[in-house]
């Protein structure tokens, strides 16, 4: 819940025109350097470069990364106990081949700084290719073009490639290009100025600051032709290497000058450039990594990639880029028509949050999603359960091998997770909370390892795979090792309780709200679980009807017996599930109702979010979620409840509900649609739109939310659209915003893709790819949608209406089970002198 609304197109359009297929800037400023560094990033899920300028300076945070790539160290509570996290991990830069510095007459190019008569910078959403063009007038009153290109290979993992121009517009001079790979992670800036963000700050979502080195040297070469750098992690051993190959294109006299030292190597290119003559000059950048392997094996692969792409000119490149966009745009696109002068710029929101996807995701291959990609470094390059309940909808339906992948990744987690759950004291395996090796990271249990439903949120994407794939290879695979240990984990962690009935309990849990931590029978994990022992146990009895040789060759390597499958039937059927007569709705868990309500409508702006300006304790004493929870419950399980139920619980949580996280907004959208809040739909929608085009939560310096975008194709296509999936099938109800005039989408569905488009009075479906059929149902009438034969289903409105917006304050007045009332308030904060040294608040992980 925001304090103001969004609105369709907050965005300075001087400045970022609306384009529905390009981010352009068109006016450069030194005000919001990290937004823009973010938003301009170019990446391809394995490496990511943030849109920093060539020339190296002005910046916020240089950022190059490569997934996976971490350094660890040791966690030190100040009162350890067992089975706390002990090596924390965090992402870090790789060598900065991004750097192409350029001077003309001598004089450096520093955007900040010059004098330029053109400018614009665009990413281009159909290609992935960052492009900058300038016409800058040297001091010396000399005219100069300079255009430069920036890709992350989507058909070449581990390649990148730049290119730059200069074009002397009004007379000669001699031209400087010098370029470089730098080792950013250790030491200064090149300008030696330490980089904003290595001051310390009292933010959680930020990455930690490292004082002592991390990469340590053991590679540097340089030739005329070719950089090298290569590095091995002081404490984790992973190991890096960036190599560059360079070619220049120049129609003057030149000559070059190569160095390299441990942390820098750099080819200088000095031109005598005549009037109207381009001196072209073309970069590919190769990285690998590994856990382990020696520097010079890393650097024998460089080369091999380095050696592939160099056969081909970098037009090519681009091609095959423009031609896998291609792919992904007529899977993955989303069409809106809002009917108004807003649509580019929705439209632009839209594909650029569906582009960020593709860049987080497209060639992680073995490794998960980040939660800010590889744009930055927030949330240290920590894997979350975003990726399965955010993340990997959207790729199931659009890019299922990518969703695939994503899986594979979590079954490669499977012996972490079972050593943390025994270490848990629990049978089966438990997921980390955060993490990048598989071991848990979170130092701060309560809203970490506490939060054992992301067990069940990974057999839910597998579930939500398997339905939309029927990929039963990847189950007997892969696939049943993870439902069986995640329902064992279930089956062992909750316990019976009887009154006359008996039923399955679990404590001492936290839920997705993480301003409500450590509680008993949290609602959302409950149904979660339940859902979780019930597909583990029906894959097991359709592997034993199915394909009884796999699943007896399974059941004896996992020791599943038919007993075990019958409990988890019986653990999910007894499943509790918290719910208050008197006020009609589900408690977030057994003791929620017991608080007093946190009233937002009289918190001020400036103690927003609740994390930063109040200690958990104060939070946790209240009714206040930081995200949706039990809303989100609905979303997810949306068939285990009624109709009514679900409008009583969105109306009582959505006012209590601050959206602190930028995981609330898309939830709060979907269900607001559903149960009848259009306007809240879309102004929630908005919120989520914008999450990093307009920074609205101040924190995408430290990179994109990638969840979040995942979320606005969920509140496009779940909640306007009205998708459902439960029970493995595809169900519509669409909710059209009033105002708009149509929403295109597609679904693939057992590899044939579905066009569906939606207006105020029909919904016409059509296969655009694969023989199908497709089985639709549309608000409970079936329909069978086949090449060659669209289908077109006349709607009667766009389902249940409640006009206005909910309100603000809190549901007040109810009487809890022992006859009191709720009530409401607001704790004041009580300000005090800020440190000196804010870094004395923050523990140093090498310290």
């Amino acid at each position: 819940m925001r304090t103001t609304a969004v609105g369709p197109d907050p965005l300075d359009r001087t400045r970022f025109p609306a384009d529905p297929w390009r981010l352009v800037e068109c006016e450069p400023s030194d005000d919001d350097l990290g937004h823009t560094e973010t938003l301009f990033a170019v990446a391809n899920g394995y490496i990511g470069m943030r849109g920093n300028p060539e020339e190296g300076r002005e910046v916020h945070e240089h950022g190059t990364f490569v997934n996976g790539f971490h350094e660890t160290w040791p966690i030190r509570h100040a009162e350890a106990a067992y089975g706390f996290a002990r090596t924390g991990q965090t992402i870090v830069n790789v060598p900065d081949a991004k750097l192409v510095k350029v001077y003309v007459d001598d004089e450096p190019l520093v955007v900040g700084m010059a004098d330029l008569e053109e400018y614009e910078r665009s990413l281009d959403l159909r290609d992935g290719i960052l492009r900058r063009s300038l016409v800058w007038r040297t001091p010396s009153g000399k005219r100069v073009r300079v255009a430069s290109t920036r890709m992350v290979s989507m058909t070449e993992r581990h390649l990148a490639v730049i290119t730059l121009e200069v074009t002397m517009l009004d007379g000669d001079a001699p031209v400087v290009v010098s370029s470089q790979l730098l080792n950013r992670q250790d030491g200064e800036d090149e300008y030696h100025e330490p980089a904003h963000t290595r001051v310390a700050m009292v933010d959680p979502r930020k990455a930690g600051a490292f004082r002592g080195r991390v990469l340590l040297p053991r590679l540097h070469a340089a030739s005329e032709d070719r950089l090298a750098l290569g590095y091995r992690c002081a404490n984790s051993g992973m190991t890096v290497t960036a190599v560059a190959d360079h070619r220049v294109e120049v129609p003057d006299d030149s000559e070059v000058v190569v160095r390299a030292e441990d942390d820098l190597a750099k080819a200088v290119y000095r031109v005598e450039a005549r009037e109207g003559r381009t001196v072209r000059f073309e970069k590919l950048v190769a990285y690998h990594t590994s856990r382990s392997l020696p520097v010079r094996e890393l650097a024998d692969r460089c080369e091999r990639t380095l050696d592939r792409a160099g056969k081909h000119p970098v037009v090519e490149h681009h091609a095959r880029q423009r031609a896998w966009f291609d792919r992904f745009w007529a899977a993955s696109d989303v069409e809106v028509d809002t009917a108004d002068e807003h649509r580019a710029a929705v439209q632009q929101a839209v594909r650029y949050n569906l582009f960020s996807l593709a860049q987080a995701s497209a060639r992680a291959d073995r490794q998960g999603v980040p939660a800010k990609g590889v744009t930055g470094s927030g949330y240290e390059g920590h894997y979350f359960w975003d990726s399965e309940v955010y993340v990997a909808p959207f790729l199931t339906y659009t890019q299922p091998d990518a969703a695939r992948n994503l899986l594979h990744f979590r079954s490669l987690m499977l012996p972490a997770a079972r050593d943390r759950a025994r270490e848990m004291s629990q049978r089966g395996a438990l997921f980390p909370w955060r993490s990048i090796n598989g071991e848990e990271a979170s130092a701060y249990y309560a809203a970490g390892t506490a939060q054992v439903h992301l067990d069940a949120d990974v057999a839910h994407a597998l579930a939500q795979y398997l339905a939309a794939t029927g990929d039963v290879d990847f189950l007997v695979r892969h696939g049943m090792a993870i439902l069986v240990e995640t329902a064992r984990l279930y089956a062992d962690l909750g316990f019976w309780r009887s009154n006359g009935t008996a039923s399955f309990h679990i404590h001492g849990v936290t839920g997705p709200d993480e301003y409500t931590t450590v509680v008993n029978n949290n609602l959302f994990t409950n149904v979660m679980a339940r859902s979780n022992l019930e597909h583990a146990a029906a894959a097991a009895e359709r592997l034993r009807e199915e394909r009884p040789e796999d699943w007896a060759r399974l059941a004896r390597r996992l020791e599943v017996t038919d007993d075990e499958v019958t409990e988890w039937r019986r653990c999910a059927a007894g499943m509790h599930i918290p719910f208050d007569e008197g006020l009609g709705i589900h408690p977030q868990d057994d003791f929620f109702l017991d608080r007093e309500v946190w009233d937002l409508s009289r918190t001020p702006a400036s103690v927003r979010p609740l994390l930063l300006h109040y200690h958990p304790l104060v939070i946790y004493r209240f009714q206040v979620l930081k995200q949706a929870d039990v809303v989100l419950a609905l979303y997810l399980q949306g068939d285990r409840f009624t109709a009514e139920e679900k409008r009583a619980d969105f109306e009582y949580y959505d006012p209590i509900t601050t959206g602190d996280s930028t995981l609330s907004a898309v939830v709060q959208s979907v269900v607001a649609a559903e149960v009848g809040y259009h306007q809240a739909a879309l102004e929630y929608f908005h919120e989520a739109l914008y999450v990093d085009l307009a920074n609205l939560h101040d924190n995408t310096v430290d990179g994109l939310h990638i969840a979040s975008a995942g979320g606005v194709w969920a509140a496009l296509v779940g909640g306007f659209g009205g998708m459902r999936d439960h029970g493995g099938r595809l169900v519509l109800d669409p909710r059209l915003p009033a105002a708009w005039e149509s929403l295109t989408f597609r679904l693939t569905w057992r590899g044939t893709r579905v066009r569906f488009r939606l207006t105020a009075s029909e919904l016409r479906m059509e296969v655009e790819e694969g023989e199908g059929p497709v089985p639709v149902t549309v608000r409970g009438t079936e329909h069978s949608v086949a090449p060659g034969d669209p289908v077109c289903v006349v709607l009667d409105g766009q389902g249940p209406r409640v006009d206005g917006l909910l309100p603000k304050r809190p549901r007040l007045g109810g009487v809890r089970a022992d006859g009191s009332r709720i009530t409401a308030g607001v704790p004041d904060p009580i300000p005090f002198e800020e440190l000196e040294n804010p870094e004395s608040l923050v523990s140093d992980p090498t310290s």
